[in-house]
């Protein structure tokens, strides 16, 4: 008999389980560099320009790591499990190891377990909700990397003052209480198409019509600029406030601010009603982006940063949400190839940012011309899903009349 409804205890467990992850995998494995870039570069041992090359190698990881997942015929709870643990290693390896080239490997392989830890934690997670009938904590889950940032950015703050590797260190300390707490969970609710090794099986791919397979094409094109948009400041936030407000206790709080601002977002975008057109949702939240990536520029005080901050945060989880929920619009439940060439698009965006970003504002001494670039990018983003909406929707009013 079918336990769906009657497992909600199952249900916040799990998605408890998989925020702790997502914090652990995404805030700390992933962006604990995006508070400690200003420490090492106070210290010596980063310059601009390598910090930039280092951000961008984490991203690379990443990519590597989710095109990679597509091969992967692993159980989702032993690749969660050793994804978690790997995070932690190579958050100490980065205190306890020196050296550009070292800490450019610890960084690559971190964003490559990054990839893999969200890839099968979600799967898994929103596997096990379908299973108890709670859909809807979906939100719960995809709040995990913004409640990770935020701790980066506090953790950064105090653990710094010893030094950055006593707070490379620190993550890893706190990752290793994280996992030990959630690590029994995964012993849970492991789908049976999955137990054996192998993937869920999903239904084969229908042939697209023309117009579905441009909208495809839209959609992988446009979220790649949303990669590229938002990832300058989120790399390099602490720095860019620091410049503008030297002297000033701030600019350690504008990135916990951003991280908090995810977990509304999420718990809102998982609520969206699904009628509501993905392309508009998408637009809107890449308007407020760009106008949140423009504050740090246009408004560079402590309001300008804390409402940029916010306006940063809050759709970032969302677009991935709503890109998501396109794909399946065009796909259905074989939507996963589409979602792999989205995740592509958005990770090459990512790369590329910093590497455009840092020997620009080493050369000129500031981050304004990179970061319009980058509002210009979320602008044309917006402009562009916009555009794509009204004329989908002009032509359903014009078949319907």
């Amino acid at each position: 008999m079918s336990n769906i409804g009657y497992d909600r205890r199952g249900a916040w467990r799990a998605a408890l389980a998989c925020m702790v992850t997502l914090a652990v995998a995404m805030g700390l494995g992933r962006f604990a560099f995006t508070p400690m870039l200003p420490i090492m570069l106070h210290e010596g041992k980063l310059d601009l320009q390598s910090g930039g090359v280092l951000a961008s190698l984490n991203y690379l990881g990443y990519f590597l790591g989710a095109v990679s997942c597509a091969a992967i015929r692993l159980r989702p709870a032993f690749m969660v499990r050793s994804g978690l643990v790997a995070t932690a290693v190579l958050l100490l390896g980065m205190g306890l190891l020196n050296g550009f080239t070292l800490w450019g490997a610890l960084r690559g392989a971190a964003g490559v377990v990054s990839a893999w830890t969200f890839v099968f934690a979600s799967g898994w997670g929103l596997r096990r909700l379908a299973e108890t009938g709670a859909p809807m904590l979906g939100g719960v889950i995809y709040s995990g990397p913004g409640l990770g940032i935020a701790a980066t950015g506090l953790l950064g703050g105090l653990t710094g003052r010893w030094g950055s590797d006593w707070a490379w260190i620190g993550y890893g300390l706190v990752a290793v209480v994280l996992i030990a707490v959630i690590w029994r969970i995964f012993d849970d609710g492991v789908p049976a198409a999955t137990a054996a090794g192998g993937a869920p099986q999903v239904p084969a791919p229908t042939a697209l019509t023309p117009e579905a397979r441009n909208d495809a094409r839209w959609l992988i094109a446009l979220y790649g600029l949303a990669g590229f948009g938002y990832i300058i400041t989120a790399t390099f936030l602490p720095v860019i406030a620091r410049q503008a407000l030297p002297g000033s206790p701030w600019p350690d709080f504008f990135w916990p601010l951003f991280g908090l601002a995810i977990v509304p977002g999420a718990l809102i975008g998982a609520r969206a009603p699904p009628e509501w057109d993905n392309r508009l949702l998408l637009a809107i939240a890449y308007a407020l982006q760009a106008v949140g990536v423009v504050l740090s520029v246009a408004w560079p005080t402590i309001a300008g940063f804390a409402l940029g901050s916010l306006l940063l945060g809050m759709p970032f989880t969302a677009i991935t949400l709503f890109a998501v929920r396109d794909a399946r619009r065009l796909r259905g439940n074989a939507a996963a190839g589409l979602i792999g060439y989205a995740t592509a698009s958005y990770g090459v965006g990512q790369i590329l940012g910093p590497l455009f970003a840092a020997p620009l504002a080493q050369r000129t001494g500031s981050f304004e011309v990179p970061l319009l670039v980058a509002a210009a990018v979320l602008a044309v983003g917006a402009m562009l899903f916009a555009s794509v909406w009204w004329r989908a929707r002009a032509k359903a009013l014009a078949l319907a009349g």
